[in-house]
């Protein structure tokens, strides 16, 4: 079971945390203050941070600062009244990875705690895994079954990027600027033609597929995770 810290000053708020946390399958530990925060964080396997960002003795900014100097890695979520876009601004600066307002809508705190943390495996396991498909970045490898595809290793980080966030429509600009990097010489027919081999590649598959957006850019659809 995952392990999420809910830092919230309000008694109310946290307990509600608490609650909605424990419904949907997940462990908690709470704390008050960022201080009491890191007293858990000294002690216990934490995989998500839900903070808020005006507590005493260690406001929200503050400990995560703290962690991000100290190359702690926690995905962050800051849950907060405060909306002002610079309050946003300051929370992403100091490192947070992502940032909702209150009152917090149950339903999209949830999905926004589900993708982080399926980011961070992501990031930490180097493997994407969609049913039986494994994607290795570190081998540029597809893996099925008995099937396993080396890829070059433009077309892989391009499928890498759009299975990684599902459903998320991504420019052919964005995704020029990010794979080719933006001193590229390449234009939209490259990104078009990788497009086009990675369908070929995998158009038997069952558990994903790259979705043209008209007039948009791309995304990539995972169809079977069981």
């Amino acid at each position: 079971m995952l392990n999420i810290l809910v830092v919230e000053d309000d008694r109310n708020t946290r307990k509600l945390m608490e609650v909605i946390l424990s419904n949907h399958g997940f462990n908690h530990f709470s704390a008050s203050n960022g201080l009491d925060a890191l007293d858990i964080l000294d002690n216990h396997l934490i995989d998500l941070i839900i903070l808020d960002i005006m507590m005493p003795k260690m406001n929200g900014y503050e400990l995560t600062k703290l962690l991000r100097e100290n190359n702690i890695d926690i995905p962050i979520l800051m849950v907060t009244a405060k909306q002002l876009l610079e309050d946003k601004k300051k929370g992403f600066i100091v490192g947070t990875d992502d940032y909702m307002t209150k009152p917090v809508d149950e339903e999209e705190m949830i999905l926004r705690i589900k993708a982080l943390l399926r980011r961070a495996k992501i990031v930490t396991e180097h493997q994407l895994v969609i049913g039986k498909v494994i994607l290795d970045y570190d081998s540029l490898s597809v893996i099925c079954d008995d099937d396993k595809q080396m890829l070059p290793q433009k077309e892989f980080y391009l499928l890498y990027k759009l299975l990684s966030y599902p459903d998320k429509i991504f420019t052919r600009l964005q995704l020029m600027d990010e794979i080719w990097g933006m001193d590229s010489e390449t234009n939209d027919n490259t990104v078009n033609v990788h497009i086009n081999r990675l369908r070929k590649r995998f158009e038997n598959y069952r558990e994903f597929e790259i979705v043209t957006v008209r007039g948009l850019g791309y995304k990539g659809v995972r169809k079977n995770e069981n």
